[in-house]
């Protein structure tokens, strides 16, 4: 017996024609999308605070669905997505109604919910991993709390029949494990084959970085087509082992390297890769190449996990304000730099009260600031970005309106962009934490 599993997504902007594929040729038993980044539901909330329309729930959830729905239906592929955010019941919901617009009213539906304990965070004395502050520190500015749930809860709806599970926060590695453990009937206390099938998930979770997806390095790593990566599929044993593949004739690369740089993706410590299941060690793992585009994963060790969920808290710490403007031809990179000089005068002249102020130059030290070596020629074209994070948003909105005044009290041949979109946002800042396991729990809900 083995199970097909397939990556849908690796984050909330993947792109769809590739999760439409392996629904409709992929033969598999479970699609898996994963759309969150760590900011993802504090951003959510952020919105969701400021805009009474937003459902709460991934922005592309129906373009997915319209997606795959009608091929998971056909071959009977069972669907589990992270993509309800701070809303999976109102995601579900949506499904549902999908669903019974093809005539499926059989197909079952469930919502996984808990993972959000904003209000058990304000209380909490539990130290802030990166600052040893409590958690209760950071209740007046607290956006969102939500801890990283395991597969148990999925697992639960799978038992119940559920065809689509729809979950909030949940760690990327279980989505993907969970089918395994309902599927093969896993003990939870097999701590080696749920550390399996957690480096299975964790392998799959980012979608086409498996297959290629931000491998690619001109002359140094050539792929084939990258413009039509496919995404990757495991097909499991009972055991724990499995061979990924991609669907026949889709573009990308599917091999040792590949799978090698996604298993150390986010990885701090690679014999203890800490999930709420179980902790993985990869250093035990054995990676063969068994084809083209075929890579078998085997030898996975693991130990129990840990008594402690990780929250995720998002914090309300300011405001950005942001823009830019261009210079090119002869002396771009000179007049840059007066810019900038102005620029820093003009701030002080407005009294500018910043917490962190940047004036980069695109293309000559944006991204190393000092430690960039000075560029081989002058370049011919370049761009000013200014950014500044002020704890009030009329200090943050300054920044927008002393760049207007480089287009008529500037230098020759300022290229100003017409300010029509937002330049002011506001900043969410993420920490992290433990809590014990008793704080939070997954609900399952059927709609």
């Amino acid at each position: 017996m083995h199970i097909r599993i397939g990556s849908g997504s690796g984050w909330w902007g993947d792109r769809i024609s590739p999760a439409e594929l392996s629904a409709r040729e992929g033969r598999l038993d479970y699609l898996c999308f994963e759309t969150m980044a760590e900011a993802t539901i504090s951003t959510a909330q952020v919105r969701a605070r400021s805009d009474e329309g937003f459902a709460g729930y991934d922005t592309y959830l129906e373009d997915r669905m319209n997606a795959v729905l009608p091929h998971c239906i056909q071959n009977g592929t069972r669907i589990i997505s992270n993509q309800g955010w701070i809303n999976p019941l109102g995601a579900a919901h949506t499904v549902r109604r999908m669903l019974d617009a093809l005539g499926r009213r059989d197909w079952k539906v469930a919502a996984v919910t808990g993972s959000v304990i904003t209000d058990t965070v304000c209380g909490s004395q539990a130290p802030i991993l990166e600052t040893g502050a409590p958690l209760a520190s950071l209740r007046e500015n607290l956006i969102s709390a939500e801890v990283y749930l395991g597969a148990d809860a999925i697992v639960e709806a799978l038992e119940a029949g559920a065809d689509v599970v729809i979950t909030g926060r949940v760690a990327d590695p279980s989505l993907f494990l969970a089918p395994m453990i309902y599927g093969f009937d896993w003990d939870r206390n097999d701590a080696t084959r749920l550390a399996r099938g957690a480096a299975i998930g964790h392998l799959l979770e980012c979608g086409a970085q498996l297959t290629g997806g931000y491998f690619a390095d001109p002359g140094v790593k050539d792929i084939p087509e990258p413009w039509n990566l496919g995404f990757p599929i495991a097909e499991v044993e009972p055991d724990g082992s499995a061979t990924f593949t991609k669907i026949a004739g889709t573009g990308g690369l599917l091999d040792r390297r590949t799978v090698l740089e996604q298993m150390f993706y986010e990885v701090h410590d690679p014999a203890n890769y800490i999930t709420p299941d179980v902790i993985v060690d990869f250093t035990t793992a054995v990676i063969e190449e068994t084809g083209p585009d075929q890579v078998r994963l085997s030898g996975i060790s693991g130990k129990p996990a840990t008594g402690s969920y990780k929250v995720s808290v998002g914090a309300h710490e300011g405001f950005i304000g942001e823009d830019m403007f261009f210079y090119a031809g002869p002396g771009a990179r000179a007049k840059a730099e007066l810019a900038r000089h102005i620029l820093m005068e003009r701030f002080a002249i407005v009294g500018l009260k910043a917490e962190d102020l940047r004036i980069d130059i695109l293309g000559v030290d944006a991204i190393h600031g000092a430690a960039s070596p000075e560029p081989g020629c002058e370049p011919y074209e370049v761009a000013v970005r200014v950014a500044a994070r002020c704890l009030d948003r009329a200090e943050a909105l300054k920044v927008g309106r002393e760049v207007d005044g480089m287009a008529v009290s500037g230098i020759a041949s300022t290229g100003k962009r017409v300010p029509f979109q937002e330049r002011v946002r506001e900043v969410v800042g993420i920490w992290s934490a433990l809590v014990d396991k008793t704080a939070a729990s997954g609900r399952v809900e059927f709609v």
